[in-house]
């Protein structure tokens, strides 16, 4: 019977959507700061960044309960910080969530939305001063990569 149902499928993490912006005086972003606090809730958040798994892997990786990783894994979702990005099947048959971190990557700023507008000054000059030569250097890095096979290394 278990062999009828997708035992586990190949996820990995990806960043699908533009970043959300946070400020710390939100209140999304005390409870995100406030489930991170914790270093169990860290690690496990840290291995879903880089790997969709279940809940018992991530137990097993940590040398962990289930029942431990289940309630940090609860927290992390009300934080908006992981998601149920698939379902699989055990051996016996039981419904197992792939999660893995949520595919809008957050930033934290340490200020409030009233500094948006500085902000964005700041940023803008900061892409304008690096922008000319992270141009350069991705031509350079492009052009090298399509000149290799002609030149070698």
């Amino acid at each position: 019977m278990a062999r009828l149902f997708p035992s586990r499928t190949e996820h990995s993490v990806e960043r699908e959507r533009d970043p959300s912006v946070l400020y710390v005086d939100s209140e999304r972003a005390e409870q995100m700061i406030s489930t991170l606090s914790g270093e169990t809730a860290m690690a496990v958040f840290r291995m879903l960044n880089e790997e969709a798994l279940t809940a018992s892997e991530v137990a097993a990786r940590l040398d962990l309960s289930v029942q431990n990783v289940s309630y940090h894994i609860e927290n992390l979702k009300a934080a908006d910080l992981i998601e149920v990005i698939d379902v699989c099947y055990s051996e016996k048959g039981r419904e197992m969530e792939i999660l893995a971190a949520t595919s809008d990557p957050k930033v934290l700023v340490l200020g409030t939305e009233r500094d948006q507008g500085t902000l964005r000054r700041a940023f803008g000059s900061l892409a304008g001063a690096v922008g000319a030569p992270a141009v350069l250097i991705a031509a350079w890095g492009s052009l090298s990569r399509l000149l290799e096979p002609v030149f070698g290394n």
